[in-house]
């Protein structure tokens, strides 16, 4: 339970490769607030699965508390994970993170950490959030995951942020909660940090700016192709959805980038199936269909043209 009048004790158990950014814009905030308030509000506290240091992707680390002496003394537990978090099976991390959890303390997951709480059962009936690049590969493993794609949620007692710079604004929302909105924008101004974002502000950048789009319909048409994977669209539906005519879109997509739109659309696809290929144990019959190609075969023909290599070479590869 949260009192005002003690430092709330929070702990960040950190898997080796987890990445530094995202690391250090959720300790600062705290670190700041410490600060700030010129009274420890915030006890910060680092745990490793194992040895006394946590090495970061960038090969900086932390000195820790081995998972196996923490105990159970938290407030507040964040799992911090880069890398590919959905390989890795850590029995000793799940029972640690199940007995905090019984324990009535929060637990909050950050880049990939969320899956590392899904993976010990954590997430049942929680909504939550991870970092768009593990999203797909996670969401397969269970119809049941109350996922979203938010820079961060939080539900109840459960912490879930998708890395990268997002903790900035999810530890700008935690001390807001606790200490006052007037604190927090402090906080945030210290760290020239002046555009705050909210929870449901998008992980990655839109359509228009990661395509450099400018005409609404196309615009419209690559939000209906990326909302339409499994159950690709036709062109003219595309069309009559984007509110212009066939040829019309077609000459407007090749002016603006430079290539077919159907053949585009079809580009999407593969590139979806490469990710699932890579960081999901899905068969290809299950990634073929998920990624709207009628059968193997033909899915194989089109990521071999796309690719250079079949569907299996290619997730091979990327687990060597």
């Amino acid at each position: 339970m949260f009192s005002p009048d003690k430092p709330q004790r929070i702990g960040f158990c950190l898997i080796d490769g987890y990445a530094l950014m995202s690391t250090s814009a959720a300790i600062e905030p705290l670190r700041a607030a410490n600060l700030l308030a010129g009274r420890a509000l915030y006890d910060l506290r680092f745990v490793s699965l194992s040895g006394t240091q946590s090495r970061s992707s960038a090969g900086a680390s932390f000195d820790c508390v081995p998972l196996a002496e923490a105990g159970l003394d938290f407030d507040l537990v964040f799992v911090v994970a880069g890398g590919d978090p959905l390989d890795l099976r850590e029995p000793a991390l799940s029972g640690w993170l199940r007995r905090l959890d019984r324990a009535g303390v929060r637990l909050g997951g950050i880049s990939g950490g969320a899956a590392l709480l899904a993976e010990a059962g954590l997430l049942e009936s929680r909504r939550f959030t991870i970092h768009w690049q593990h999203f797909e590969a996670l969401r397969a493993r269970s119809p049941d995951y109350l996922m979203e794609r938010r820079l961060f949620v939080i539900d109840r007692d459960r912490y879930t942020c998708a890395g990268g710079v997002a903790p900035l604004d999810m530890m700008h929302s935690i001390i807001a909660a606790e200490h006052g909105a007037d604190f927090a924008r402090r906080i945030s101004d210290w760290f020239i940090h002046t555009r705050v974002r909210l929870a449901d502000d998008p992980q990655k950048a839109g359509v228009a700016e990661t395509y450099g789009l400018s005409h609404p319909a196309l615009v419209a048409a690559v939000d209906l192709m990326t909302d339409h994977i499994a159950d690709p669209l036709t062109l003219d539906q595309l069309a009559q959805l984007a509110g212009v005519g066939a040829r019309q879109i077609q000459r407007l997509f090749a002016a603006q980038t430079g290539q077919p739109m159907m053949r585009f659309y079809r580009n999407l696809r593969l590139e979806k199936a490469a990710e699932l290929l890579r960081r999901s144990a899905l068969p290809v019959s299950e990634i073929a269909l998920a990624t709207g190609f009628v059968n193997v075969a033909h899915f194989t023909r089109a990521f071999r043209e796309h690719y250079g290599t079949a569907p299996a070479g290619w997730r091979r590869a990327g687990r060597a």
